[in-house]
């Protein structure tokens, strides 16, 4: 019975699948030169129906222009949630339960939905805002010094004070000793990246997805920092509790709850 239910679903798919090859030239928006591999793409983002629109890309540039506020408060709660879960799966942290989904995974969500999203919707807006219409390479130098020399450091700030306070600080020296430590060296990721992600935006990309581009290259830079940093922790931990000859007979240490370490990966450089 199985067996004629599996032959029939594969039946199926492959006439649905025929029946978007086209016959009389290539599908809207394709070569032509792959004309299964097309159809296949086609049959599974949206049929031969959407065939030659701008698919997901261009709805959500069209969602930021609608709602940019909402757009980017669920972009960057999504990407910085799923920053802290991908580097505590690729580290091996876990939590006291044994999973990686800790519980800075919805505090960095909410931070970057409801802090950190915002403020830079609020800054980039100002930082275009002053340089509206002005297009010279002179103008462009300029909006990059701007961005590294005022609009990163108040980020990187705001980034370092939130780090700290999901971290467990409660007093002003706890926050204030975290922001000392972290400051200079997410400020040095920042002058390296910034430059390189501005001058793309600003040749290549519409001014509404500048935000979603500089986040998701954030998202890439942190998520790598994100890992060393908890790798090097777990290390040290291990080194701690059996030093450095530890015999690879003993088997792997007891599980750690590093679940309350200050993250100090890079902000979102704008």
């Amino acid at each position: 019975m199985s067996i004629k239910v599996e032959r029939d679903t594969v039946e199926k798919v492959t006439e649905a699948v025929r029946g978007t090859i086209p016959h009389d030239g290539p599908l809207p928006g394709t070569s032509g030169k792959h004309p299964f591999a097309e159809a296949i793409g086609t049959a599974i983002t949206g049929g031969k129906k959407n065939a030659g629109t701008k698919g997901y890309l261009m709805a959500y540039i069209n969602e930021l222009e609608k709602n940019p506020l909402r757009t980017k408060m669920l972009t960057s709660g999504t990407l910085a949630g799923l920053q802290e879960f991908l580097a505590s799966w690729l580290a091996k942290d876990r939590n006291k339960h044994g999973h990686y989904f800790t519980s800075r995974v919805p505090k960095m969500a909410a931070y970057g939905a409801i802090v950190s999203a915002p403020l830079g919707h609020f800054l980039i807006w100002l930082l275009q805002k002053a340089f509206k219409g002005r297009t010279s390479l002179r103008a462009k130098i300029l909006q990059i010094l701007v961005s590294n020399l005022v609009i990163a450091p108040i980020q990187n700030s705001v980034y370092l004070v939130a780090m700290a306070l999901i971290a467990g600080a409660r007093t002003y020296h706890q926050v204030r000793a975290t922001v000392r430590v972290g400051f200079m060296r997410v400020m040095k990721v920042s002058w390296v990246t910034s430059p390189l992600c501005l001058a793309f935006a600003q040749q290549f990309l519409p001014e509404v997805a500048w935000m979603p581009f500089f986040n998701f290259v954030a998202f890439v830079i942190g998520t790598y920092i994100n890992t060393v940093t908890k790798k090097k922790r777990l290390a040290a931990l291990r080194k701690k509790h059996f030093g450095d000859g530890r015999p690879t007979q003993m088997g792997p240490p007891p599980p750690q709850h590093p679940e309350n370490y200050p993250n100090i990966g890079p902000n979102p450089p704008y």
